[in-house]
């Protein structure tokens, strides 16, 4: 198995840190009968670990949304909800949230509802990560946008365990995989050129989608919930697209930042990942 370079050597062991950190913190507390956050780790960037509502509190309620809200889509993602707080932070989502039917997005707990969205997206399964929980609501990985996310009331949808983690690393051209926190596999790739560019941050991965050539090693490819950043850049075949993780066949494009924002990959680590990954898996890229 290949070794990770340094700096996302550093990454997977500072997140190690961080669960080791937080069972200690957990662990004490209890000890001293006190307040059970009392210990625990926040990243500098992180926002304070929220405290779940007591039994004598309300969440804040759901406001109808209007029967013409619009629906997230392949290529149309939602407007005016928040940018994502901890799209930096080592912060893995190991939650998510599929919807049974079409659900509301929130710009806030109990805020204004922005956008629906739908169990299914172009046929894709709708498993969104929950990053975060607020008086009673979840916030969740908004798809076909960037480092966006949506607040949803506690009902309506079942959560489902996630296990996988994907992490990118552009400085290095360099794909982890990880699972429970450990370390599976991890390849140098091809990543997104200056003026196409692998959009930062959070995002997860949607499904798989059939492609179309050689190049592709006749092989699936990942699509994730992020879109590119300069459509204007693109082929106008392309600015609909998603970004994706994919096979390809040219073995001098890994290591290099030269593609229109998609993750290129060697066919048997393509191969591997379509054997291992599922949908909502947690994707990092990081510059």
């Amino acid at each position: 198995m290949p070794s990770a370079p340094s700096r996302t050597r550093a990454y997977l062991l500072i997140s190690t840190a961080v669960v080791l950190l937080l069972g200690l913190g957990a662990a004490v507390a209890l000890a001293r009968g006190g307040d059970e956050t009392a210990g625990m780790w926040v990243s500098a960037s992180s926002a304070p670990p929220s405290i779940a509502p007591s039994r004598e509190e309300t969440p804040p309620p759901a406001a109808k949304p209007p029967a013409d809200l619009p629906v997230i889509t392949y290529a149309e993602g939602p407007e005016g909800l928040p940018e994502d707080p901890g799209a930096n932070t080592l912060d893995v989502p190991t939650e998510a949230l599929r919807p049974g039917k079409k659900i509301a997005l929130y710009d806030e707990p109990g805020g204004t509802p922005r956008a629906f969205l739908p169990p299914k997206i172009s046929g894709l399964p709708t498993v969104a990560p929950i990053v975060a929980r607020d008086d009673g609501w979840v916030a969740v990985l908004a798809p076909s946008s960037n480092r966006r996310i949506g607040w949803v009331p506690a009902q309506g949808w079942s959560p489902e365990p996630l296990t996988d983690h994907i992490v990118v690393d552009l400085s290095e051209h360099r794909l982890t995989w990880l699972r429970d926190g450990e370390e599976q596999k991890s390849w140098t790739v091809s990543v997104g050129s200056e003026a196409t560019p692998t959009p930062l941050g959070r995002t997860f991965v949607m499904g798989t989608t059939t492609t179309n050539g050689a190049i592709y090693e006749n092989l699936d490819a990942l699509v994730l919930g992020t879109v590119p950043e300069k459509k204007e850049n693109l082929a106008a075949s392309l600015r609909g697209a998603h970004t994706a993780i994919h096979a390809w066949s040219r073995k001098s494009a890994f290591g290099r930042s030269v593609s229109n924002g998609c993750v290129r990959m060697p066919a048997a680590a393509q191969r591997a990942l379509l054997g291992e990954i599922a949908p909502g898996t947690p994707v990092l890229v990081m510059a």
